[in-house]
């Protein structure tokens, strides 16, 4: 049974072996990395001229001088105004004392502009003033100024009269008997056929020249309403007055129809 039995070497030897194995890569990797280490240090010192370094300066700030007060200037003299020896006027108006210039119309109304005075130079602006000191133009009857159509305020109209108002209509109750013409209606055919007969009353208004402007059936059988109202529009009548004034009317007219 013991024929297959391996037999088994001790391991101390192969342990051995690894273990200087490894001792040795380790020291090979330490020299390299000290080496690497030394190498960088000295390249970075070898290029520390190539290096952009800013240099900053700090300069003391310089003082500057005290600003001399300068001498104020003077007051530059006000404008003084110039009195003009001119009148000034809006318009030019003439004198009522210079009976040579005859104004164009007469106005009831007074004008707010003096008049041109004689013997003073005058000239148009926007407001009105007489000279300070006028000075004469010379002897004779100019007045110094450039002649110009003289201008006269026209008379306001009077206000047209107040119009009257419209009087109402007045009543006139049946006005058969008032009428200068009042035709007569038709009898209609179909209300011959339907025996229709008795009174049409036709409401009407007359204008102030005689004339009927409105007619409407009030009462009366429907077939013979229409053919009244039609004649009640061409009647005609005498003008109506009150007062003195013609006025219009309202009243009635009546229509006897008897039956066929």
């Amino acid at each position: 049974m013991f024929d297959n039995l391996v037999e088994s070497n001790s391991h101390k030897d192969d342990i051995s072996r690894k273990g200087s194995f490894i001792l040795a890569t380790v020291a090979i990797y330490a020299v390299l990395g000290v080496a690497f280490f030394v190498a960088g240090i000295y390249w970075y010192d070898a290029h520390l001229e190539n290096q952009n370094l800013d240099l900053i300066t700090l300069v003391a700030p310089v003082p500057v001088p005290p600003q001399q007060n300068q001498p104020e200037k003077p007051d530059a003299p006000k404008p003084t105004k110039v009195e003009q020896n001119v009148d000034v006027r809006r318009e030019l108006i003439a004198d009522v004392s210079r009976t040579e210039l005859v104004p164009k119309e007469i106005s009831a109304k007074a004008s707010d502009v003096p008049p041109v005075r004689r013997g003073v130079v005058t000239q148009i602006g926007s407001a009105n003033s007489d000279a300070a000191a006028p000075v004469a133009v010379g002897p004779g009857s100019g007045t110094g100024i450039v002649s110009a159509p003289t201008r006269v305020d026209i008379a306001e109209p009077p206000p047209p009269p107040a119009a009257t108002p419209p009087r109402a209509p007045i009543s006139g109750g049946v006005l058969n008997g008032k009428a200068i013409s009042l035709p007569k209606p038709a009898y209609p055919a179909i209300a011959r056929q339907a025996h229709a007969s008795g009174t049409v009353v036709v409401q009407v208004t007359i204008d102030e020249n005689g004339n009927v402007i409105s007619a409407r059936a009030v009462s009366g059988h429907p077939l013979l309403q229409a053919v009244s109202v039609g004649a009640a529009r061409g009647a005609r009548f005498s003008p109506t007055k009150l007062s003195g004034q013609p006025v219009k009317v309202t009243g009635v007219i009546t229509y006897n129809f008897v039956a066929q």
